[in-house]
């Protein structure tokens, strides 16, 4: 395959994957929002979906005030905004049609329909729609275009690649909740075990769709180490970081290549420490410490990804 178009089909998963993710944070932060009565305490919660995606910094250099209406905005429809939800949808519709000849019909038929629609959604028709309802959409249209890729695509390296995109987004999105969650969100420690850490921790469940897994699980009180032992270790969540590093290093070692074996590696040594890893470990490293290391080790991965694949710097044939 052409390194192009694996990148391509990497990148066109990767904002489907985004969309989807930021409208997850998004939603669970309106309805988290709703539960707060005291207004400043209200627009400080507002803070957590920015530093979760990483755009405090350009949303700071736009805006004085970070309240809903202007959070709302900026990650959800901002064109000017490369991680908005509108942009993400933009960007896999360009990708996809980019390389309609190496996917299926019905998954260009989905995201094309998914920009087109997006493209007449403003702020009057976000707010007269619901603003939990338009989320539910975008995720429902994620949900379409992933069912869609696995009920029509030939398992050939395109879908490999499609894949790979999705599990190395989702695994960087469920680390980024867990920490913004454990080290940000929380507003004292006085809170720590009481109503309102409940109703967070609980929202961080809901934001990846492990709220009845937990309970299938533990059948317990929702706590932060059990919370945190089903979204970094388990094997059987599928946003768990664990579940999609197991599916990352199995797709690099079907697509491998001769300059693709320190890419192999590294997915494999990540897999291997979430295998192998214990809970109480994490939590007597940091687990701060432990999830930035983590997104430290999948940036590296994401490098070594794209200089194996994207854009190979190939060996002369005389070198080993």
């Amino acid at each position: 395959m052409l390194s192009r178009t694996a990148s391509l089909l990497y990148w066109m998963s990767r904002y489907v994957e985004r969309a989807e993710n930021t409208a997850r944070i998004l939603d669970v932060a309106y309805r988290m929002s709703l539960l707060t009565k005291d207004s400043d305490l209200q627009d400080q919660e507002w803070f957590a979906p920015l530093n979760i995606t990483g755009t405090l910094f350009p949303f700071s250099g736009r805006h004085s005030l970070v309240c809903a209406k202007e959070v709302l905005h900026f990650l959800a429809l901002d064109a000017d905004n490369p991680s908005s939800i509108y942009n993400c949808a933009r960007q896999a519709r360009e990708n996809a049609r980019t390389v309609r000849g190496t996917i299926t019909s019905e998954m260009w038929e989905v995201l094309n329909a998914t920009w087109l629609e997006m493209q007449n959604m403003d702020e009057d028709r976000m707010y007269a729609k619901g603003i939990s309802s338009f989320f539910e959409w975008v995720k429902e249209r994620s949900h379409l275009f992933r069912g869609v890729t696995f009920g029509t695509i030939r398992r050939d390296e395109a879908f490999q690649f499609a894949r790979l995109g999705t599990y190395m987004e989702r695994a960087d999105n469920t680390a980024r909740i867990l920490d913004v969650k454990y080290h940000v969100l929380l507003p004292s420690v006085t809170d720590v075990g009481g109503a309102v850490d409940y109703y967070q921790w609980s929202a961080v469940l809901r934001s990846v769709s492990a709220f009845e897994s937990y309970r299938k699980v533990y059948r317990d009180t929702v706590t932060p180490l059990k919370i945190a032992e089903l979204l970094i270790l388990r094997d059987d969540i599928p946003r768990s970081l664990r579940f999609c590093m197991r599916d990352v290093a199995d797709i690099l070692r079907t697509v491998e290549n001769r300059i693709s074996l320190e890419a192999t590696r590294q997915a494999g040594e990540i897999h291997a420490s979430l295998q192998f890893g214990r809970i109480t470990d994490v939590f007597d490293y940091g687990l701060h410490e432990y999830l930035t290391r983590f997104l430290l080790s999948t940036d590296r991965l994401g490098a070594e990804i794209n200089s194996s694949f994207f854009a190979p710097q190939l060996k002369p044939a005389d070198e080993p």
